[in-house]
C-alpha cells in the first residue's frame, strides 16, 4: 500500500481567477486555513489588489504569502493562447509553481478551459494517460455518484473513457473510502446492444479489466445512485452538469410561485423554509468546491467562476486531501497495472 504524504502541503491559489477575485479567494483561503492549518498558502496575483482587498475584509496577510503576477486570464481569453499571450498571469504562474515543485497543488476559479489546458500543457500528463478528465460529484440516493468527464474534452475515444474509469476508480476509492466503486457507462438503454459506437467499444474494453463495471446506465440511474462512477464524454457530461446546477434555482422559483397563490401557502412555505433549505443542502455545489483535473502530473482543482468563499475553501480542502492521500503516485501505479495504450 502506498504511504500518504507527511510533508507539509503547499497550495497555490489563483487569487485573480474568479468573478469576485480577489475577495472571495482571500476569504475562502483563510477559512480553509482556519479549518486546517497544516498547509502553506501561496496567493498568486496582483499584490496591490490582494492587499487592498484584504484590508477591506479585515484580513491580515503576510507579504511572504503573496506571489506577484501582473496579468489576468479572463473568461473571454482562448485557453490555447493563455501561455503565449499572458505568461505572467496568475493562472500560468500558479501552474508553473506546481511544475517546478515549488507548490504541491493549484486551485483556480478562473476560465475552466484555460485552467484545464494550461495544467495539461505545463504540468504534463501522467504516464499512460492520453486525456486528463474532470470529474464532478452529483448527489444521489447512495450519496456517492461521480461523473467523468464533465467538460475537459468533448470528443473522446474508447481508450480515453477507459482511462477516465481507472483515474475515477482511484479517486473515489481513496477520497470517499469506497473500496470497490461500481462503474457504469452512460447510454440510451441498459441493454448491452444499445448505444453508439463509442459506448459499445468502451463497454468491451471495460469488460476486459477487473474494474467493477456493471454495464450501461441511463440518465435516471444517476440520481438513483445505481453506480458510484458514471462515464461519458465531456460534451454530454458538461450538459448534464449544467442542467443539474440549474435544478436548485428552478425549485426555488417553483416554491416562490406557489407561495404567491395565497397568503396561507406563503405562510406554510415560510414556516418550513429552514427545513427545506437543510433538506436540499446536498444540491448546493459549493459544499463540494471545485472539480479535480485527473491525469495531469500535479494537483489541479477547477472551480466555477462565481465560486463563493465557501466553495473556494472546499476547493482548497479537496486539494489538501488529494495531497495527503498521495493520489498522484496511486494514479501512476494503477495506470501501470492497467497499461492504457495509445
Amino acid at each position: 500500500m502506498t504511504e500518504t504524504n507527511t510533508q507539509k502541503c503547499r497550495i497555490a491559489i489563483d487569487a485573480m481567477g474568479g468573478d469576485f477575485a480577489p475577495k472571495h479567494e482571500i476569504l475562502g483561503a483563510f477559512a480553509a486555513m482556519k479549518e486546517d492549518n497544516s498547509f502553506d498558502l501561496i496567493l498568486i496575483g496582483d499584490k496591490e489588489k490582494i492587499l487592498e482587498a484584504a484590508i477591506q475584509e479585515n484580513v491580515t496577510i503576510d507579504d511572504k504569502m503573496i506571489y506577484h503576477s501582473s496579468q489576468i486570464i479572463d473568461m473571454h481569453d482562448k485557453p490555447t493562447d493563455a501561455i503565449k499571450n499572458k505568461p505572467d498571469s496568475s493562472l500560468v504562474v500558479g501552474t508553473k509553481l506546481v511544475r517546478e515543485k515549488k507548490a504541491d497543488a493549484f486551485v483556480s476559479a478562473g476560465n475552466t478551459g484555460a485552467v484545464a489546458a494550461v495544467s495539461t500543457l505545463l504540468m504534463g500528463r501522467l504516464q499512460n494517460v492520453e486525456r486528463p478528465t474532470i470529474g464532478s460529484y452529483i448527489p444521489s440516493k447512495n450519496n456517492a455518484t461521480f461523473v467523468f468527464d464533465v467538460g475537459a474534452f468533448v470528443d473522446v475515444k474508447p481508450n480515453h473513457l477507459l482511462g477516465y474509469a481507472i483515474l475515477g476508480n482511484i479517486f473515489v476509492k481513496e477520497l470517499y473510502n469506497i473500496q470497490n466503486p461500481t462503474i457504469g457507462l452512460l447510454s440510451v438503454g441498459e441493454e448491452e446492444e444499445k448505444g453508439n459506437k463509442l459506448v459499445k467499444e468502451t463497454s468491451q474494453l471495460l469488460r476486459e479489466t477487473n474494474l467493477n463495471f456493471i454495464g450501461n446506465v441511463e440518465g435516471r440511474d444517476i440520481l438513483n445512485g445505481k453506480c458510484n462512477i458514471v462515464l461519458c464524454d465531456g460534451f454530454v457530461g458538461n450538459i448534464l452538469l449544467k442542467f443539474g446546477e440549474s435544478v436548485p434555482g428552478f425549485m426555488k422559483y417553483l416554491l416562490k410561485q406557489h407561495s404567491e397563490t395565497s397568503l396561507i401557502e406563503k405562510i406554510k412555505i415560510g414556516l418550513f423554509k429552514n427545513t427545506l433549505k437543510k433538506a436540499l443542502s446536498p444540491l448546493n455545489p459549493e459544499l463540494y468546491g471545485g472539480v479535480p483535473l485527473l491525469g495531469v502530473n500535479g494537483i489541479s482543482i477547477i472551480g466555477h467562476g462565481s465560486s463563493s468563499p465557501l466553495a473556494i475553501k472546499n476547493m482548497i480542502i479537496r486539494a489538501k486531501e488529494m495531497y495527503d492521500k498521495n493520489l498522484l503516485t496511486k494514479f501512476e501505479e494503477a495506470l501501470k497495472h492497467y497499461a492504457v495504450k495509445k
